[in-house]
């Protein structure tokens, strides 16, 4: 339980992660990537954007605080970018895509074509980079295992079975998690989307292999350990999996760590997903729920952010409770869809409406 000296409950709230990058920096790594801007260049602009970030977030009232992102080519190709020219094909009819209805856009996930899997890249760089300009404490995220698993799911590579390959994914995804933590993050947080097709089965190996990676840890550690998911609807409420976020949430609990953090703001039916939340919950867990939806241009006031806090504690304990958004406001490095000053504002309408609904639940406790 988050408790102050009078036994106060405090209700934690998060960021998922990722934030617009600025326009300068949009257009940096553009005239990077043609060869007109040196990488040593580009990364003076990203940590001048990133001390930007940092200060803004300090100011919205947020206790912990996320580099934003910034830094990172996507949420989920961070590990392995700098080997997608050597190790990896985008040219294969079973490139997984991944498809964002309500932005219009796709996004392919490539097939690994040469052994071993490894990291390129692991999240401790970003963390220790956003460490240098703030002392307050650090979430970061890491691509959950299940999702680079993607990347070889034939046995298409001689001489290197998946069996093979999944032990390999799991040692990197194990270090990535582990120096995050040595390092000293507040809390790691594994993005595991649901913008591709999940059946049941897929879901099941989902949870397995994270399972995998997440026994590694001691109960401590698991404490500071855990999952962002959303949903896969659109705007018009359509789904392209064969699952719902309802029946996802109920492997997703199964999941051996403490911290969830689940959109649902942007939810139809909200009471459902709470309902179903409040049945799957286990006394070392809590809850982050969104009740910010980045898709939304609209801002969201603190009221309206207090009423959805309220209506969660009548499901969640108070002490098993905490706020997020609904997912990143920009989970690409060159996703432009809101602007950070808009982020700002929700965030904020997040701190002050989750501290207007503390206050009344802790008058009532």
């Amino acid at each position: 339980m988050t408790t102050s000296e009078n036994n106060r409950v405090i209700i934690p709230s998060e960021l998922i992660g990722s934030l617009p990058r600025s326009a300068e920096l949009v257009e940096a790594q553009r005239t990077h990537k043609d060869g007109e801007l040196t990488t040593d260049q580009l990364a003076l602009l990203q940590e001048n954007d990133l001390r930007n970030v940092l200060f803004e977030l300090e100011r919205t009232g947020s206790i912990q605080l996320t580099d934003g992102e910034l830094t990172k080519p996507s949420f989920f190709n961070y590990p392995i970018y700098e080997l997608a020219q050597y190790s990896f094909s985008f040219d294969d009819d079973h490139v997984i895509t991944i498809t964002y209805s309500n932005e219009h856009m796709q996004r392919s996930i490539p097939k690994l074509i040469k052994a071993p899997f490894c990291y390129a890249t692991f999240a401790v760089d970003y963390l220790k980079t956003a460490q240098k300009y703030t002392k307050y404490p650090l979430k970061q995220a890491v691509i959950a295992p299940s999702v680079l698993s993607l990347v070889y799911t034939d046995e298409t590579i001689e001489n290197y079975s998946r069996e093979q390959f999944l032990d390999d994914l799991i040692n990197e995804a194990e270090k990535d998690v582990r120096q995050c933590l040595e390092a000293g993050a507040d809390k790691v947080q594994l993005d595991l989307f649901s913008k591709i097709n999940l059946n049941k089965n897929l879901l099941k190996q989902f949870i397995e292999i994270n399972n995998r990676m997440l026994d590694r840890f001691n109960e401590n550690e698991q404490k500071k350990l855990g999952v962002h998911v959303c949903s896969d609807y659109d705007e018009d409420n359509k789904c392209s999996s064969e699952l719902d976020y309802f029946e996802i949430l109920k492997d997703i609990f199964q999941l051996h760590l403490n911290n969830f953090y689940l959109q649902l703001s942007s939810e139809k039916d909200p009471e459902r997903i709470l309902s179903l939340i409040s049945k799957l919950l286990q006394p070392h867990h809590r809850v982050f729920i969104g009740v910010i939806n980045p898709k939304n241009q609209h801002v969201e006031t603190a009221e309206e952010v207090r009423d959805q806090v309220l209506k969660a504690a009548k499901y969640i304990p108070l002490e098993q409770l905490g706020t997020t958004d609904d997912c990143g406001f920009s989970p690409y490095n060159d996703d432009e869809s809101i602007t950070r000053e808009k982020c700002y504002d929700k965030i904020r309408a997040r701190i002050q409406g989750t501290k207007l609904a503390e206050d009344i639940l802790n008058e009532i406790l």
